[in-house]
């Protein structure tokens, strides 16, 4: 579960100068460097659907996203079903991961954006949250079509002060809940078991051309709605000395999850996630031939929840994930090598391995359901991308745990592999501790 919120710089920029054209001296935040390089960013540097003014100010901005794959799992599991991923859903076929429209408009100072969404992610993420349980009038039936929604406005304060509520996505983890913006397909699993979206506000503050700052009020961990009767908040900081580099410090803090069934929540919980972002070879002039800039990302995250008998030292989650990026051609090809590992005793956090009542008799229930859980993956992943808007994308993939955690060719949904037909008391989901992939994947955005 993750994802992630990163500044759409090259459209904020062009929006805050616009906000703040009537001043003496335009204060804008990140003002000149390139930052399309960075991993979970957005790498357009043109955005072909931006309408302005007969005065030439931009009124809106369009977004079109499509994200179309192939994920072939090596063991075949008879129900098509990927499970422990957030990023693919299904194996062995083709499908639309996101289908996604949208417009932004900072005209005026006032802020408005509405992304809408749908395709087989919101399976594994929108339609997850249990919080929309909670008493009537809601559910994830409209909201899981939403990607991004807020309304705010823009104060020229410094380098620029925001306030928005909204949907928004989250702000937890390097790597982004929309899969263009990554150096790779399949998202680390320190990206993977974190949130991608929030619901509530935030109010972002620039007081300087290289540090940003937010503060955020939110109904809870990637919820629509809330578990207790307080709100969660957080913290996320960026600084960019220059455009080579980018440090991330960000916090969160809230009452989640339901407490058995006569009361609310008193499960506290509290990560803490950072993330160090360095170009470190730029090639100065554009050239076809060699290696035209090099990167790596290190990704560091650690949480856990506590209260109501819940111990933090049993129900907590800790990783890293390091990325190494080298594009060559002026950009139009890149290799990216990963290497993550995640430890979640308790399960804290970690996907389910197969429908209730099916897990296998061979190691305790507990275990299976991802008690004292280590798990490491490594990704290599090539890239084409003939200009902005297009990536051709090629991804091998390898997985273990130290349980059987991922999907066999028996699958996980039925002794038939399909979900209507009733489930044999004798069947157990087939479950393996390794596991090899290999992803093709279309991507198209303007």
């Amino acid at each position: 579960m993750k994802k992630h919120i990163l500044l759409a710089v090259t459209i904020c920029t062009a929006t805050l100068a616009t906000a703040q054209k009537d001043t003496t001296t335009a204060k804008v935040p990140f003002d000149g460097m390139d930052l399309s390089w960075i991993n979970g960013q957005n790498r357009q540097k043109n955005f072909p659907l931006q309408f302005a003014d007969k005065n030439g100010e931009t009124i809106l901005t369009g977004t079109v996203l499509l994200d179309g794959y192939f994920n072939y799992n090596f063991a075949r599991p008879k129900d098509n079903t990927q499970t422990i991923s957030a990023a693919t859903a299904r194996s062995n076929e083709f499908s639309i991961n996101q289908a996604s429209i949208g417009i932004e408009s900072n005209y005026k100072n006032i802020i408005g954006r509405l992304w809408l969404q749908t395709g087989s992610q919101t399976a594994v993420v929108q339609e997850a949250d249990g919080s929309v349980t909670r008493g009537r009038n809601t559910s994830t039936a409209n909201l899981r079509y939403i990607r991004e929604a807020a309304a705010g406005y823009h104060f020229n304060v410094d380098y620029g002060l925001n306030v928005e509520m909204g949907i928004f996505m989250s702000y937890i983890g390097l790597e982004s809940y929309v899969l263009q913006e990554n150096w790779c397909y399949q998202r680390s699993m320190v990206c993977d078991f974190t949130p991608f979206y929030f619901q509530g506000a935030r109010l972002q503050y620039y007081p300087s051309k290289k540090f940003k700052t937010e503060l955020w009020v939110l109904n809870g961990w990637q919820t629509y709605n809330s578990w207790s009767k307080n709100p969660g908040i957080g913290n996320s900081n960026y600084y960019r000395p220059n455009e080579n580099v980018q440090l991330v410090a960000n916090f969160y803090y809230g009452t989640d999850s339901k407490s058995g069934t006569t009361q609310l929540s008193n499960i506290h919980r509290f990560h803490h996630d950072n993330s160090v972002v360095y170009r470190y070879f730029k090639r100065k002039s554009a050239t076809k031939k060699g290696i035209s800039q090099a990167a790596f990302s290190i990704n560091n995250h650690y949480g856990f929840q506590t209260g109501d008998g819940v111990k933090a030292k049993d129900n907590y989650m800790t990783g890293t994930s390091i990325a190494n990026r080298i594009w060559f051609n002026n950009n139009k090809l890149a290799l990216t090598l990963r290497g993550d590992y995640v430890t979640n005793p308790g399960g804290y956090l970690a996907f389910t391995p197969a429908v209730t009542g099916s897990i296998p008799n061979d190691y305790d229930v507990a275990i299976a359901n991802g008690e004292n859980l280590k798990m490491t993956q490594l990704t290599a992943t090539f890239d084409i991308m003939p200009n902005d808007h297009v990536t051709f994308r090629f991804e091998y993939g390898h997985r273990n745990a130290n349980i059987p955690y991922f999907a066999g060719p028996g699958g996980t949904t039925s002794q038939t592999g399909f979900s209507n037909d009733p489930i044999d008391p004798t069947w157990k989901a087939d479950l393996r501790k390794d596991e090899n992939r290999i992803i093709v994947s279309v991507n198209f955005r303007l």
